[in-house]
Formats: C-alpha cells, sequence, structure tokens
C-alpha cells in the first residue's frame, strides 16, 4: 500500500469510528508526534514442517523475548493435535546488526495443575484445550504468562461447549503457577454476549517494571458491536491486571482498523489485535493482523498505543451503549505497515512482536514471528527491526 492510499486509510478510520455511538476523543489513528521509527533490519524462515524434539513447528503466535538470558519464547497455537499445546526456546544473533539464523534451542509442553499435558478438545467428553496464543516473560524472574483464547462451540442440537478463555502463569519450563481472574466481560456465553470464538486474548505483555500484566482482546465482545469490516473498523478492549495479586486494574477501548480489502462472499475474515508489546507504563506496541485468507493476503501494521487519557471501561458492559457516558479510546499511531517496507519477501500471517536486544548503537530491536497455520502455503517467518524513540 502506498504512503498515499496509508494516509486515505487513517482518514477512513477515522470518519467510520467517528460514527459509532460514546465515543469522544482521539479517533482510531489520529497522529501525534511520536518520535519513534522503525528501519527494517532483516529477516529469516524456517523450514515448513519442520521436525524437533519430536514435535512440528508451526502456529507460531507470539513472541517475548528474555533479555537477562538472551532467550526468546515462542507460544504454538497448536491445540494437542499434531502434538501437547506448547512453547519453544530460541536464540536469535544479531552481532553484525541484522538477524541471524534462528536456532530453536527448546520445546516444554504447557501443564495443567496437575502436571500433565493438554488432551485435544473432544465434544463427546466435554474435553477444552487451550487456544494458546499470547506468551510474555517476567522480567523479575523469567517465570512466563500465557493466554488461551477458551473456546464455544454453540449448535442448536444439543449443550453448548464453553470454555473460559484465561492468563495463566507458569514456570519457565511450562509448570502451572496460576490462573489470573477476569473481567466480568471476558467470560463465554452460549448466548450472544461476551466473547466471539476464536477471538478472544490474543496478546500478553508485562511492563518493564514487572507491575503489571496487559492483555489484548484480538476483537470486540458481542455487545461491543460488530467484527471491522471494509467499511468500518471497531473497538476492542486492552486489560490491565496487578501482577501480584492477579486482579484487573483498568480497561481501556482500542480502536481497530477497518478490514482492507473485501473478503469472498460467505468469508469471515477480519482484522484484529494479534500481540501487545509493553514500553512503559502506559504505551506500547500493538499489531494489527487482517487477512483475506481464501487469497492467502495478509497485512500486518504497527502501532504505537498510548493509554493516557483514554476512558477506564471495566465497569462497562458495552462500549456501543448510546445511554453511557462517552468513551474517549485509547490514541494510536501507524509505526510501520510491512506491506510498505522494502525488503521482506512477502507478508505472511503475523502475530507476534516483541522487544529485542539493543544493537551496539544503542538502538533496540523489534522482532516479529509469522503462524504459518501448520499450511504448507505460508511459512515461519521472523522479521526485525531496529526502533528509534524507544
Amino acid at each position: 500500500m502506498s504512503i498515499r492510499a496509508t494516509r486515505a486509510r487513517i482518514i477512513a478510520t477515522a470518519l467510520a469510528l467517528a460514527s459509532l455511538p460514546a465515543l469522544v476523543g482521539t479517533p482510531a489513528a489520529a497522529a501525534h508526534d511520536s518520535g519513534v521509527r522503525l528501519d527494517f533490519l532483516g529477516e529469516r524462515e524456517l523450514p515448513s514442517a519442520m521436525a524437533f524434539q519430536g514435535t512440528t513447528v508451526g502456529g507460531l503466535s507470539a513472541i517475548s523475548y528474555d533479555a537477562k538470558t538472551g532467550t526468546y519464547y515462542l507460544i504454538s497455537d497448536d491445540r494437542s493435535q499434531t502434538g501437547p499445546a506448547r512453547f519453544y526456546t530460541a536464540r536469535i544473533d544479531f552481532a553484525d546488526g541484522g538477524p541471524g539464523d534462528v536456532e530453536l534451542t527448546g520445546t516444554h509442553p504447557w501443564l495443567r495443575p496437575d502436571g500433565s499435558a493438554f488432551p485435544p478438545t473432544s465434544t463427546a467428553t466435554s474435553t477444552v484445550a487451550p487456544d494458546p496464543e499470547g506468551i510474555a516473560v517476567d522480567p523479575h524472574d523469567g517465570s512466563l504468562a500465557w493466554t488461551s483464547e477458551g473456546e464455544r462451540i454453540v449448535t442448536s442440537d444439543g449443550p453448548a461447549l464453553l470454555g473460559d478463555p484465561w492468563i495463566r502463569r507458569a514456570t519457565a519450563t511450562g509448570a502451572y503457577r496460576g490462573q489470573l481472574p477476569l473481567p466480568p466481560q471476558l467470560h463465554m456465553n452460549s448466548q450472544e454476549f461476551g466473547p466471539r470464538k476464536n477471538q478472544t486474548l490474543e496478546g500478553v505483555t508485562f511492563t518493564p517494571d514487572g507491575r503489571r500484566i496487559v492483555t489484548a482482546m484480538e476483537d470486540p465482545l458481542y455487545q461491543d458491536g460488530d467484527d471491522p469490516t471494509p467499511e468500518h473498523g471497531a473497538l476492542t478492549r486492552i486489560t490491565v491486571h496487578d501482577t501480584r495479586t492477579g486482579q484487573p486494574l483498568a480497561q481501556y477501548a482500542y480502536p481497530l482498523e477497518p478490514l482492507f480489502a473485501t473478503p469472498p462472499a460467505g468469508g469471515t475474515d477480519t482484522n484484529g489485535v494479534s500481540d501487545i508489546v509493553a514500553l512503559g507504563h502506559d504505551r506500547f506496541l500493538v499489531l494489527e493482523r487482517a487477512s483475506i485468507y481464501a487469497d492467502n493476503n495478509w497485512k500486518a501494521r504497527v502501532y504505537l498505543v498510548d493509554l493516557h487519557g483514554a476512558t477506564d471501561v471495566l465497569d462497562r458492559d458495552s462500549l456501543t451503549d448510546p445511554a453511557a457516558r462517552p468513551i474517549r479510546p485509547v490514541r494510536k499511531t501507524l509505526m510501520t505497515d510491512l506491506s510498505d517496507v522494502p525488503g521482506p519477501t512477502r507478508v505472511d500471517n503475523v502475530e507476534g512482536i516483541t522487544l529485542g536486544p539493543r544493537l551496539p548503537g544503542g538502538r533496540r530491536t523489534v522482532v516479529l514471528v509469522s503462524d504459518d497455520n501448520f499450511a504448507a502455503r505460508q511459512v515461519t517467518q521472523f522479521i526485525a527491526f531496529s526502533a528509534h524513540g524507544i
């Protein structure tokens, strides 16, 4: 997409969101002086269906970097189908300024409280496997937080199979260490209230001081409005939790961009938040990912997001209730649209983002990873940038 087209999309988004009820303040992608810039450094790919320590590598949906050990953590969204629900560890060398080869160093299953791995989902036994999506390293002790999107299978001829999304704590080897309480709006429901199937807790991050865990919903709750379309954007939610107690402290409306193209008839393609990484207490990089899946057509954009001045909506059942007091969403500024970046060979299903190590000149690296959906036509791709102003 050209710069002119990108600006046109930003204007269109602002107009679409301005038409939603109960919104005030800065429109979705209004520009403000960020002082942050991302410069492309290079990319690497892993082989399709790569075998590693008895697993098939794929479905890498999030990435998090442990600055103390130099280890990257990569979560797979395999729902215990090709192997146990799991994550990988890896190393990436930036000694020459760009990303070197990606070296996988280990894999671990996520464990249940009883120490066992998760079985696959089964409607016959009412078993719900996790849908792993987000992963983050605690900067204090190297332990992990990870998210699952839960499950919502509703039929007209039988009971619903429901599994709440979750935010869990784990050791660096996947052992269970607890679960955070959810805000009441995020529990699954057989009625059209709460999260949609496969559109829930997608991203998780720790603030740099480790005192807060921040999560991002991929797309709107039913009561928060429709998913993004080519004609309009939507509102989803970012939630801030206290790391020590796990309790939700605040929640903010995040404005999603419209879908970048018209999907084929009957398609369920949409645009949503796929990951989030904290720069500070109130500032984040947010990765939005959109697709026209039938055409294998993907778009990935990185935004600088500022929570300062946004309305706390933790007590709001709906973000689009015209009778409620007005909402000021978070501010966001487009940092990069991968379609406009010269260098990458392709834009695939980019789902994960993390801050990597600092380069010799002091600039911070930003590393993205793509989810190949265990499909031969897609790739597991690592894309690296250097960041100015972080």
